[in-house]
């Protein structure tokens, strides 16, 4: 029988991205001041960008490192640190060296004028919400 285990920091990871991703639900209700928020720490990298992407980065590895030590021993929700973890570590990259494909995709999602805007950003609620919900059954599993 395989020894499987939910490590102490998992549920407080997908709870973690879960309500980073629903608070796009102010994108949602008021487009105008969430795109300027955002656009604004994204341009300005101050502290707060710093220790954001810092967090996400160390989870994302920290992730990534659970996966790969438990290789033959995984649960199927710990594929989201290979795929959503890549996914963010690129990112961080990307803008950090100013990769311009990057940033005209980012200021493309942040036009508060796209057809597009609440395709984009439902999307990443409803993952959030899907994150955020699987970081409480873990951590109800795990209590068990």
């Amino acid at each position: 029988m395989e020894n499987k285990k939910i490590l102490i920091f998992e549920p407080w990871f997908f709870i973690f991205f879960g309500l980073f991703h629903l608070h796009r639900i102010w994108g949602l209700i008021d487009r105008n001041s969430y795109a300027e928020f955002w656009t604004g720490v994204l341009e300005n990298k101050g502290l707060f960008y710093f220790v954001l992407m810092g967090v996400l980065a160390i989870l994302c590895v920290l992730g990534i490192i659970t996966f790969c030590k438990n290789l033959h021993n995984n649960y199927w929700w710990r594929w989201i640190y290979v795929f959503g973890g890549m996914y963010v570590l690129f990112d961080l990259f990307a803008i950090a060296v100013g990769l311009d494909f990057w940033n005209k995709l980012l200021l493309w999602m942040f036009d508060v004028n796209s057809p597009y805007w609440n395709i984009i950003w439902s999307f990443f609620v409803l993952l959030g919400g899907f994150v955020f919900v699987l970081g409480i059954n873990l951590l109800r599993q795990r209590k068990r």
